[in-house]
């Protein structure tokens, strides 16, 4: 008997169509974590809990306090995601078809999840040290990105993939604007690290000054749309061999356009945290969609051509 369960165990796999609801949702969790831990930044909640990983030391549940409530929130979001990390990357495991690189890209991704949880603990041990802070936001960013190449990929193996549509040149400009677009996320983090939301009120230790930070973060603003447009420019060249690859592009635009006015609007608005809150969760999904339209530029699946669009 314990035989037969073990073979039917190891012989156990998992059908494309599961994995790829899977892998969405782990991309979707990671997404929603970066939005969670920017709420603990952006009212001050960072040491809402002194203890790890119980909020304080001796009552591991918080109590009455809205900045601990917020912050232990945001560890049981953590401690999901670490959890469908995990599902994801077993899965992974028992997919037939899915590239090796696949699978070691989603260990590498659990393997980031569980290190935010030392990193949340030393943030809160260096009283939010802003270098730590933005390492963690950062590593969030890096995981989002995996998660997205893995449901993408997961995609194509459900639908059956298909050679790239866009030509060498457009696939070359897609790494560029990948690039920029980290270095966008890069600027937005040390200009959050310059302002007044820092994570745990006027006492935690800031980088620099706000104001020319913040026309740092204008410049890599301008680099990214700039090659941006250019991508899009160049698919609405080939539209005809996938539309919904235009569209998809011309999706992830317009997300970035609200993003900007948001922007703009805190800014004008001084820099009001619920709004920061939207520009911050708004910037996440623009990367998302920008690593998965790069995605879709070198591994497109056949659901994206035109015969079934």
């Amino acid at each position: 008997m314990e035989a037969t369960a073990l073979t039917r165990i190891r012989g156990f796999e998992l059908t494309p169509a599961r994995f790829v609801q899977l892998a969405t949702l782990n991309a979707a969790l990671l997404w929603l974590i970066v939005g969670t831990g920017a709420a603990v930044r952006l009212t001050d909640s960072g040491l809402g809990c002194s203890h790890w990983p119980g909020c304080e030391r001796g009552r591991p549940l918080p109590e009455r306090d809205v900045h601990a409530f917020v912050e232990f929130g945001n560890r049981l979001v953590g401690g999901v995601v670490i959890t469908v990390t995990l599902l994801t990357w077993l899965a992974a495991r028992r997919t037939p078809g899915l590239p090796r690189w696949t699978r070691q890209l989603a260990l590498g991704v659990l393997l980031g999840a569980l290190a935010q949880a030392p990193l949340g603990y030393l943030a809160v041990a260096s009283d939010l040290r802003w270098p730590v802070v933005m390492a963690h936001l950062l590593l969030s960013i890096l995981l989002l990105a995996g998660a997205v190449v893995i449901a993408v990929e997961a995609l194509g193996l459900r639908d059956g993939r298909s050679p790239p549509f866009v030509p060498l040149e457009l696939r070359r400009l897609a790494l560029v604007f990948t690039a920029a677009g980290f270095a966008l996320v890069v600027s937005g983090t040390f200009t959050t690290a310059a302002g007044p939301h820092s994570g745990g009120g006027e006492h935690v230790d800031r980088f620099g000054s706000l104001e020319p930070t913040v026309y740092v973060h204008g410049a890599f603003v301008g680099i990214f749309l700039i090659s941006f447009l250019l991508a899009i420019g160049y698919l609405a060249a080939y539209r005809e061999r996938s539309p919904a690859l235009f569209q998809a592009g011309v999706g992830v635009l317009g997300l970035l356009l609200v993003q900007m006015a948001v922007g703009e609007l805190q800014w004008r608005t001084k820099l009001p945290w619920e709004i920061v809150l939207v520009h911050v969760t708004l910037a996440a999904a623009v990367w998302a969609g920008t690593v998965a339209l790069a995605a879709l530029f070198f591994r497109p699946p056949r659901s994206l051509l035109p015969s079934n669009t």
